[in-house]
């Protein structure tokens, strides 16, 4: 005999004609149609897996996900370290690869979604930058970066007092730079370091010391002023609304999510370098579960849906994100693919290694 959702054992007494029938309602009955799938996630997805209608749709077609958030760069480690895990979920190809060889994996991973990376601020700056042709804004509102102006303005060590415009905002004040993530432990600041150099090598990948020594002064020149960097994405994008960073290298996804969910944005702009670099969210699969997951994610066509719902723009689906984003403020672009922006290449991962050593100032261990 089962009563409500089941969920609670009882001991039901029917006594009846002389005997006495007893019937156990199981405590914690599973769902043997619904498999548990465990791993491990860039903290930029957190939201999107702890959302009620993700874990429903998920559920529906056979799994429930458990996972817990951690930076990209970290996460290969923990991956090697953490048993039992079915997949791993970082925001970019090159960990990705790096889980792959320690768990010694051949299989393509796939990239069901991707983020291009962009520099949010407030419109104070944005005008100021404008004014000193560091930045653009089209007929439509969308905001550029020029990333040459910006790696001359750090090699010349300019300040905000340097540029015109700032004597009406005091709060533009300190040097000019962008806030990152940090590279060693977050997919986000080694992506920006990427980014980076290649602007800084002539617009050409880094792929020897020889290149790595080209831009040394400049990515330590950035990465210097910064201080204590976050391990994760989400913190430096929380502090930017509490008032904390000027310019700010976040995920697309996470300046997209804000009016998708209806919140105030304030005055945040997001920027978009004219030399960009984006964020290919790929799932390494460990079981058959881990692969059933990235299936979903690619080719569930509600999943899609919920995806761009929190700002990521699906792979299968390229018109999925801008039919959301199309009428919201700020302004958002509609496809950096073929718009004319270039696309910075990245750097193999020992290159990169060296790279985010030679921001922190020293050589790679």
């Amino acid at each position: 005999m089962r009563r409500g959702g089941g969920t609670l054992g009882v001991v039901v007494t029917l006594a009846l004609l002389g005997w006495v029938a007893y019937a156990l309602i199981p405590g914690d009955e599973k769902d043997p149609s619904v498999t548990t799938v465990t791993g491990l996630i860039g903290s930029e997805k957190r939201d999107f897996f702890d959302n009620p209608e993700v874990k429903q749709e998920l559920k529906k077609q056979g799994l429930e996900v458990r996972v817990d958030s951690t930076g990209s760069w970290t996460m290969s480690e923990q991956a090697r370290n953490t048993k039992g895990l079915d997949f791993a979920f970082p925001a970019s190809a090159a960990p990705a690869r790096e889980i792959q060889r320690n768990w010694q994996l051949t299989d393509s991973p796939l990239v069901p979604f991707y983020s291009p990376l962009v520099i949010v601020t407030h419109e104070s700056a944005a005008q100021v930058l404008k004014q000193n042709q560091l930045a653009d804004v089209d007929a439509k509102g969308v905001w550029t970066f020029r990333m040459e102006k910006y790696v001359a303005a750090l090699k010349a060590g300019q300040k905000w007092k340097d540029l015109a415009g700032t004597v009406e905002h005091p709060e533009l004040a300190g040097p000019l730079f962008v806030s990152t993530t940090d590279p060693e432990t977050s997919s986000s600041g080694a992506m920006y370091l990427a980014l980076l150099s290649y602007v800084a090598n002539g617009n050409q990948v880094v792929q020897d010391d020889a290149g790595v020594n080209n831009v040394r002064d400049v990515l330590a020149a950035s990465n210097g002023v910064q201080g204590m960097q976050k391990i994760s994405s989400d913190e430096p994008f929380r502090d930017f609304f509490a008032g904390v960073g000027t310019l700010v290298f976040a995920y697309e996804s996470q300046a997209a999510a804000l009016p998708l969910r209806g919140k105030d944005t304030g005055d945040m702009v997001v920027m978009y370098p004219d030399t960009t670099i984006q964020s290919d969210h790929t799932l390494v699969a460990r079981t058959e579960g881990g692969r059933k997951l990235a299936d979903l994610l690619e080719n569930d066509a509600v999943l899609r849906g919920l995806e761009a719902r929190f700002g990521l723009r699906p792979q299968a689906d390229q018109e999925a994100f801008w039919n959301l984003m199309k009428d919201k403020k700020p302004p958002f672009a509609h496809d950096l693919r073929n718009s004319g922006f270039k696309q910075a290449t990245l750097p193999s991962l020992d290159n990169l290694l060296k790279l985010t050593a030679a921001a922190k100032g020293g050589s790679p261990k």
